[in-house]
């Protein structure tokens, strides 16, 4: 226990130099992060005119969310338009990837969660009440 009180909001912002080139595009997760639990990770990614990001599916569920551009998110039955603002889910084991056919940045968030991140949450959160820690 400290005596510093943590701050009401906790804030990451965005810096781009921050942002590293992983699975055909630049990104940011966003764990680790002192403090902060979650049932869920996650990522601020960006989609440079031109890149497609990596085919793949994994076991979790997934959304994104577009904040600012245009990219097509692909499956292998259909290409969908994926704008600023758009959110899309993603049902677990759906291959897919997205692709940057413009000429401006496509960023967005990606976050995704499965049971075990859940219950680890809860577990986590569990402890902390356990504990007597109530923030």
């Amino acid at each position: 226990m400290t005596d510093v009180e943590p701050a009401a909001v906790d804030f990451r912002r965005l810096e781009h130099k921050n942002l590293v080139r992983a699975y055909g595009l630049e990104m940011k997760l966003l764990y680790p992060w002192d403090g902060l639990t979650a049932p869920f990770e996650g990522a601020w990614c960006v989609l440079r005119p031109g890149d497609t990001s990596v085919t793949h599916a994994h076991h979790e569920h997934e959304i994104f969310i577009g904040m600012t551009g245009r990219a097509e998110v692909v499956t292998p039955d259909e290409r969908y338009e994926f704008a600023a603002g758009d959110i899309a889910f993603l049902r677990p084991g759906i291959e897919h990837h997205l692709t940057n056919a413009g000429d401006e940045d496509f960023a967005y968030y990606a976050i995704w969660w499965d049971r075990a991140m859940s219950e680890g949450f809860v577990r986590q959160e569990e402890a902390r009440a356990a504990a007597g820690d109530g923030q």
